[in-house]
């Protein structure tokens, strides 16, 4: 421990002297413009839907048919109470439940209003609010018919729409996107310091002596990553207090659990950081490296910006490694929602693999570079 510690004492006191790697942060070259034209598609389709339905009727089930029939919709659950559709939402298995209450039929046949929910996952507004204006077209369609249908022609159409966003019902932009900024910048910074730091000990020479030294790679790399992890952190950490302050980020869920999460995550991007640093000889190559590895990716592929449900399933498949596809919906689904740890488990559990697999691969590869 005292090794690892003597090792990350000295790389903050190089990151303190030397303002080369925080200015170089601020230059963000553009790549792989083709990434962009398979990626960036603003459509929402695939929408996962869940229903209660509590009516089970033949104008229920027509209900169900018009929005699954619309093209927009994915009928992936069928909910029998409140709960269980607020369980599959908190854990991001849904983004819209249908309540259809009993009696529908029997008020649709007699030109009686009837309330019909749509609950939506308002955690990316400008899905909400797609999601929304899908719902309204298709329950006014059906409502137009069913008031053709009615043998009392009322006046008002029959079926009423109480559409409710839930954990951004003002569905503004800034409570879905910062999150994601969270992460982009946690990644960012992350991956590119640690890249150019071993890089720069073989540029300078100073990796030799440090191989003659009594410590060994894990240590070493341990080391390496300590400063860079409490530089990261703390800087992720202002950032969702600047955000609370100035845009009114809401904080629903537990300190403890959001901690943990930029931990693991802050962890696999330097674990990636200094994986790359390993393979490029000099900073150059490192940098770009990098940021082919971090910047496209978390910006493209992680649901940051674009739905992924949108994307062809090639770029999907590959976005499963991408650490940011996890991160970001755990964080989402912690600040936002207040989910507690059953309902992000299996994203914390893939940000832990993440960050072993790649801290490990590094010091297998410094070792070997050793040999």
């Amino acid at each position: 421990m005292k090794k690892t510690l003597a090792v990350g004492w000295k790389e903050f006191r190089h990151i303190a002297r030397d303002r080369r790697t925080l200015l170089i942060l601020l230059f963000v070259p553009t790549f792989f413009l083709l990434l962009f034209g398979y990626a960036l598609n603003f459509d929402v389709s695939h929408i996962t839907l869940a229903v209660q339905d509590s009516d089970r009727s033949t104008a229920s089930r027509k209900l169900v048919s018009a929005f699954v029939n619309s093209g927009y919709f994915d009928l992936v659950a069928e909910v029998t109470s409140d709960r269980e559709y607020e369980r599959l939402i908190d854990r991001g298995d849904i983004r819209a439940a249908l309540v259809i209450p009993r009696g529908l039929q029997e008020k649709l046949l007699t030109g009686r209003r009837v309330p019909v929910q749509v609950i939506i996952n308002g955690d990316n507004a400008n899905t909400a609010a797609t999601v929304m204006g899908y719902s309204l077209r298709i329950l006014q369609t059906a409502s137009a018919e069913y008031q053709l249908q009615s043998a009392t022609r009322a006046p008002a159409p029959p079926v009423s729409v109480e559409p409710r966003v839930w954990y951004n019902p003002e569905l503004r932009s800034a409570i879905f996107l910062v999150p994601g900024l969270i992460a982009y910048i946690g990644m960012i910074s992350a991956v590119i310091s640690t890249a150019l730091s071993v890089v720069r000990e073989k540029e300078r020479g100073t990796l030799e002596q440090i191989r003659m030294a009594p410590i060994d790679t894990f240590t070493f790399v341990l080391g390496k990553t300590m400063p860079y992890f409490g530089i990261s952190l703390c800087s992720s950490l202002l950032i969702v207090l600047a955000s609370m302050a100035l845009f009114g980020l809401p904080m629903n869920g537990s300190w403890a659990l959001l901690l943990l999460s930029l931990a693991l995550y802050l962890m696999g991007a330097l674990g990636l950081g200094l994986m790359i640093s390993t393979i490029a000889e000099s900073q150059q190559v490192a940098f770009q490296i990098a940021l082919l590895a971090s910047f496209l990716p978390t910006l493209m592929l992680s649901g940051f910006v674009f739905p992924l449900a949108s994307m062809p399933s090639v770029i999907r498949g590959i976005s499963y490694i991408v650490p940011a596809r996890y991160f970001i919906v755990a964080l989402r689904a912690i600040v936002l929602k207040g989910a507690e740890l059953s309902a992000v488990w299996q994203q914390l559990v893939a940000l832990a693999i993440y960050a072993s697999l790649m801290l490990t691969l590094a010091s297998i590869r410094l070792r070997r570079q050793w040999a």
